[in-house]
């Protein structure tokens, strides 16, 4: 009868040892739903979150061993739609210094000397005038599917955030068409990505300003 007490008091310690394991362990948050709405789109307010789930590492500064610039320009319409400063960025964080000597007075986000835990994405944006940047330690270009995810973004064959197919939607790289799926278009050194929506506008840029 003893015997039987003592088994039945180990397992129900095992059960409790269980939950309290199950209890304490940390959760994973799934990665969030990209924006379905309509342009402007804000830099969100989450980006180490969804550095993340892009697939790519937050670092405590730049790593400069590979850096390229990409260019993206946004149409609706034929009118820019802004490609927001900050993005890949925790521009809340104290050792990320913000800038507002640009052309239009608009704010600009770096500076990073080293930050006390990870704050910076190696594919960010430091101001809007679409200059995407990858600073990485590994010689290894990212795409722009990486940026929309960071953007917070849906971006896909037939949509772009909340505007869908049947509305016309055409992607260009360095000026020419692209039919393929525009999540894999790479963000190598100058390359100039258009997205259109909408109207067009009455010129598909073919470079980029990176001054």
């Amino acid at each position: 009868m003893q015997a039987g007490r003592l088994g039945a008091s180990v397992a129900a310690i095992g059960v409790l040892v269980a939950a309290g394991t199950a209890a304490s362990a940390p959760s994973i948050k799934p990665a969030p739903k990209p924006a379905h709405d309509a342009a402007p789109w804000p830099a969100p307010a989450d980006p180490m979150r969804l550095t993340r789930a892009a697939g790519l590492r937050p670092e405590p500064r730049e790593q400069l061993a590979y850096h390229v610039h990409a260019h993206l320009d946004v149409f609706l319409n034929g009118r820019h739609v802004t490609v927001p400063a900050g993005i890949g960025i925790n521009i809340k964080d104290p050792d990320v210094h913000t800038f507002t000597d640009t052309p239009d007075g608009s704010k600009a986000y770096g500076g990073i000397d080293l930050c006390k835990q990870p704050c910076i994405s190696p594919l960010h944006t430091h101001d809007n005038r679409g200059v995407i940047h990858t600073e990485s330690a590994t010689p290894r270009p990212n795409r722009l599917g990486q940026f929309f995810t960071e953007w917070h973004v849906r971006l896909g064959r037939n949509c772009v955030g909340g505007y869908c197919k049947p509305d016309n939607i055409q992607f260009y790289v360095n000026g020419k068409p692209y039919t393929g799926n525009p999540r894999d278009i790479t963000l190598s050194n100058h390359n100039e990505i258009a997205i259109v929506i909408g109207t067009p506008p009455k010129k598909i840029p073919k470079t980029g300003v990176f001054a």
